[in-house]
């Protein structure tokens, strides 16, 4: 049997808490919202499946939860320029539910911007092991980017390291060719405004996080020991040390099995080590 805690029951822990009873990745769903009647609300839609899910929504339940989703706070909107925009308003948010996950042991999943300094704090604050949390986003980005490639014929596996915002690291020489500076600057740039057409259309992104948050959900549910670009707390990995960053990992039952230290060329390692800076600087802010 498999528990799922979520916190935040908005649009992406929603639809996560959506998928993981659809597609039975867990037998325990324990949802909280500080917005009373949106989790009411969700839970009740939730039972209408009709799935033998059990669902709940006591705070004290997630203390036992095999895996902690936080997506609690608030979302980037058209006025919010960059995801680390948001650290202000939602580092309470993340201390608040620090408290929730008092005496908690399992893995912890954080989806909420800005995504690398939350991880980072959420780790500090909760003295979980550092390979028990694991930040969400490069999968993500890495999708956006196989779609770029794709619009220009370029072939490859599509992977984005670093930070989750304004300083992501698109590898273009795991790719097929070379990639002249020039391109991988236009597609840098479009890769760094994505989502804002989606967030302007219909107020934020959902179908895309969802689903790659239950994928790397399901890869640590199912021991699938695959590796993905997920952010982790560095000790010394890329040189860097004092903040949570994207790097290429091993996923499985227990967390972040390994950190791979793949060689990066000039361009990429010149944008790595701002990524680094910035996500420190950010860490740096949150222990305030």
């Amino acid at each position: 049997m498999t528990s799922l805690a979520v916190m935040g029951a908005g649009r992406i822990g929603g639809e996560v808490a959506f998928l993981a009873t659809v597609l039975g990745l867990a037998d325990e769903i324990t949802l909280y919202d500080i917005n009373r009647p949106l989790l009411e609300a969700q839970i009740l839609e939730l039972s209408h499946t009709g799935l033998d899910v059990r669902l709940s929504t006591d705070p004290a339940a997630i203390a036992g939860a095999d895996i902690a989703v936080f997506a609690a706070g608030s979302p980037r909107n058209p006025g919010v320029r960059t995801r680390a925009d948001l650290l202000g308003v939602n580092l309470p948010v993340a201390d608040h539910c620090c408290r929730l996950l008092q005496g908690f042991t399992g893995i912890l999943v954080t989806i909420t911007n800005p995504m690398d300094a939350n991880n980072y704090y959420l780790w500090k604050t909760t003295g979980l092991p550092r390979a028990h949390c694991i930040g969400f986003g490069g999968q993500l980005d890495s999708a956006r980017f196989a779609t770029f490639l794709k619009e220009r014929g370029r072939e490859g596996p599509a992977w984005v390291l670093g930070e989750h915002g304004e300083h992501q690291v698109p590898l273009f020489s795991r790719l097929e060719g070379e990639v002249p500076v020039e391109e991988r600057d236009a597609i840098l740039s479009m890769m760094r405004g994505s989502s804002m057409p989606v967030i302007k259309g219909k107020g934020g992104t959902v179908f895309g996080p969802a689903w790659h948050i239950y994928s790397l959900l399901r890869c640590i549910t199912h021991d699938e020991r695959q590796v993905l670009p997920v952010s982790c707390v560095l000790e010394g990995e890329y040189g860097v040390n004092g903040c949570s960053l994207g790097v290429p990992a091993r996923i499985g039952r227990d967390g972040i099995e390994e950190i791979y230290e793949w060689t990066l060329d000039e361009w990429e390692e010149a944008r790595f080590r701002d990524a680094a800076e910035s996500s420190c600087l950010l860490c740096r802010r949150s222990d305030a």
